[in-house]
């Protein structure tokens, strides 16, 4: 069984809790917006979603279909089942207040999505230094094969494109319509979520 889609509006977060089987659907039901997802292990919340384990096992930057999203203690978390965009980013740090004011020159101040992630899971009693390098679904990253260089480019996310991922253990889950302009070809918009339940599947 479906529930219903929940709209996370422009630069906001939200927070869920998926139990062992639950399939999160993340759409971006504008084009080219990001989502940041960071998770944790409801069982201990100091387990959580590990760019680096997953980013190792997987021996690639880029991960997509049939890929494993690893904890920080080498267990599976997600399982990504279809991927309708195939481009994701997992190198880089949500965005900041600090961020904004060291690459935009802003001095407003906004939250950015660490501080919409750690909103979101402030209930569960986890901070903002627990907030990890994120899953930045539907984000473009280029890498410079020579220099190292790094380029952040318009996602190639297209209208209704969404990414399927299978809950390998029960999670607390924080997800973003992401701030950062350049992130998002310098328009801020929506993410839709859902989530399909395992226990009313049969």
């Amino acid at each position: 069984m479906r529930s219903d889609t929940v709209r996370i509006a422009p630069c906001s977060g939200h927070a869920l809790e998926l139990q062992v089987g639950d399939v999160l659907v993340v759409i971006d039901p504008e084009g080219q917006q990001v989502s940041d997802m960071v998770a944790y292990a409801r069982a201990d919340t100091r387990e959580y979603l590990s760019s680096g384990r997953s980013i190792d096992y997987a021996a690639r930057l880029f991960l997509t279909t049939g890929d494993v999203l690893y904890s920080n203690r080498s267990r599976p978390m997600f399982t990504l089942l279809e991927d309708d965009c195939g481009r994701h980013d997992f190198t880089l740090t949500p965005c900041s207040k600090e961020m904004f004011a060291k690459i935009y020159g802003e001095t407003e101040g906004r939250p950015g999505c660490e501080g919409n992630l750690a909103a979101a899971v402030a209930p569960y009693g986890i901070g903002v230094d627990q907030v990890p390098i994120a899953f930045n679904i539907f984000m473009n990253v280029a890498f410079d094969a020579q220099s190292g260089a790094v380029s952040v480019l318009p996602p190639l996310s297209k209208p209704g494109d969404s990414l399927r991922l299978r809950a390998e253990m029960p999670l607390i889950v924080a997800l973003t319509a992401c701030s950062a302009g350049q992130s998002n070809n310098f328009r801020y918009k929506p993410i839709d979520f859902r989530i399909e339940h395992a226990s009313d599947s049969d």
